[in-house]
């Protein structure tokens, strides 16, 4: 399905409840059938004198060659109206930190006058959260999705979590995020990981407890 909407600029979805089939044909309809922005494009610059590494987390198959950001011919990804797009990086920052960390690109077409357009933003080390908790909600939840898959799909970079930290952490943010639907059925999916994977260790265990 994600590869016949790559190829026909089109969308996908997986739909399997009525409040989910809402939210896709109803709810988020005017963003499937408006492009705001063709061919869109994001390239993150770190300062490799201030970010000794770093990784992004999925993405895998959405993946281009640097040299290919300002390559018009190559195809990229549409924004429909009202619609986000969120890419996260884990970084591991040098000892001196000071100055600016990365530069962000975003490059796109206007879909009515298909203009192409760029801009940029510096990111200085001084608008980082030192403390997790004290960043946005938003970005919270983002992270706690993002490990959740993490855990999942038994990546390496998740060995040292597990589902009960997710949960407890969604818990918390369904708190600062209160009303939010896709927050409250995040936390029910958590849950609900959680006690499957409890059950299955249960079901695994021998009766002499090995």
């Amino acid at each position: 399905m994600e590869q016949l909407a790559n190829d026909g600029d089109g969308n996908y979805a997986y739909v399997d409840t009525l409040s989910q089939a809402r939210q896709v044909f109803v709810d988020n309809l005017t963003g499937m059938l408006k492009v705001i922005a063709k061919y869109s494009k994001v390239q993150v610059d770190f300062d490799p004198g201030v970010v000794s590494r770093y990784r992004l987390l999925g993405y895998e198959n959405r993946r281009i060659a640097d040299r290919d950001f300002r390559n018009d011919t190559v195809d990229a990804g549409e924004v429909g109206a009202g619609h986000t797009v969120t890419a996260l990086y884990e970084i591991k920052l040098s000892d001196d930190v000071q100055g600016r960390i990365a530069t962000v690109y975003i490059r796109y077409q206007n879909p009515e006058s298909c203009d192409v357009q760029e801009v940029s933003r510096e990111f200085h080390w001084k608008e980082f959260a030192t403390v997790f908790e004290e960043a946005s909600p938003r970005f919270q939840l983002d992270a706690v999705v993002a490990e959740y898959a993490e855990i999942l799909r038994e990546s390496y970079w998740a060995q040292d979590s597990n589902l009960e930290q997710v949960i407890a952490v969604a818990q918390r943010v369904k708190n600062l995020l209160s009303g939010d639907q896709d927050v409250e059925e995040f936390t029910g999916l958590g849950a609900q990981a959680g006690r499957i994977a409890a059950s299955t260790a249960n079901e695994t265990t021998l009766p002499d407890g090995r």
